[in-house]
């Protein structure tokens, strides 16, 4: 059996199959959070495209359609695009297809997105949806739809039922919806035990004040998507450069004590000594240690940062919660 698994292509609105993604078993569906309830269909689409012989790949769009319906950003992305990719490399895909979602491909009848997209431009092998997976203009493209264009287009379907259990537990709290709650609540330990995976936040390291440098605690900054509504304040986190993966420290928020500026995430390493500018970096966060706090002063801050690196220190090699 050939295990060898291909680099991860990302094809976004191509107007035929992608290199490397010829004939694919695609797994259809917004998927954000990648969460436990998610995996089920992952699963079947990875095992369906075994069977075929051909690739996988998850099939999504972007925006997400209820900020394009919305005119706005009204959705908490748990997995922006980059943290998506990251996580369906490592579940073993072979590529994401991302389609633009746009007035035009809103206003597409079921039908059309079918012929058009799903066997003209995609030439698909096959697709697994959700039980509850709608698609096409007013939500007209049901599972049984779907099922019907398979057997007269020659694709095969695998629709997914609800699956309650997983080798964790019941799936009975898992939802996107109760992930954000969790995340805005700080509680990471809880949103990584219905995502099935640590929270992620992907992003190239940037440039900062250099305050951080200055107190003695230098900091990789990587500016978050515009969405994210974790709470501000202090983590225990990993962060994976290069793939090598180092303890570290995050500051998420606004930074009371100096600027009160846009949202960013300051991540303090480990038993580094480098510049990681330009670098992309994925920050997986373990625990909350408290919430962002104003200093009175420059000394009052960095007494309470070594407090915070030595607990966050302390529950990464213990693998303790905080009390």
């Amino acid at each position: 059996m050939n295990t060898v698994h291909h680099p991860f292509r990302v094809a976004i609105d191509p107007l035929r199959p992608p290199p490397g993604l010829e004939r694919p078993v695609v797994a259809i569906g917004n998927f954000d959070g990648l969460h436990r309830g998610h995996a089920g269909v992952i699963v079947r689409a990875l095992s369906l495209a075994r069977r075929l012989g051909g690739p996988c790949a998850l099939l999504t769009f972007e925006p997400h359609p209820a900020d394009f319906f919305a005119g706005k950003s009204v959705i908490f992305r748990l997995t922006p695009p980059e943290a998506k990719e990251a996580i369906l490399d490592r579940m073993g895909l072979d590529g994401m297809i991302v389609l633009t979602f746009d007035a035009a491909l809103a206003g597409l009848s079921a039908e059309d997105f079918v012929s058009t997209v799903l066997v003209q431009r995609l030439a698909i092998g096959g697709v697994v949806a959700g039980y509850d997976f709608h698609f096409g203009a007013k939500r007209a493209g049901t599972p049984e739809f779907l099922k019907d264009a398979g057997a007269r287009h020659g694709f095969a379907v695998e629709i997914v039922e609800k699956i309650t259990y997983d080798a964790s537990g019941s799936l009975d709290a898992v939802s996107s919806t109760a992930i954000r709650e969790a995340l805005q609540a700080g509680e990471v330990r809880r949103a990584r035990e219905l995502l099935g995976h640590p929270f992620l936040i992907e992003g190239e390291v940037v440039g900062g004040a250099k305050r951080g440098r200055e107190l003695g605690f230098p900091t990789a900054n990587i500016v978050p998507d515009p969405s994210c509504r974790l709470k501000h304040g202090i983590y225990a986190v990993t962060m994976n450069v290069d793939g090598v993966t180092y303890g570290g420290v995050a500051s998420f928020g606004r930074r009371p004590t100096f600027d009160h500026g846009a949202p960013l995430l300051e991540v303090y390493l480990f038993d580094f000594d480098g510049d990681l500018y330009g670098k992309m970096a994925e920050v997986a966060f373990v625990d909350f240690l408290r919430g962002e706090d104003k200093f009175g002063t420059a000394e009052a801050l960095v007494e309470q940062m070594r407090k915070d690196a030595a607990q966050a220190r302390e529950m990464l090699t213990s693998g303790k919660p905080r009390q």
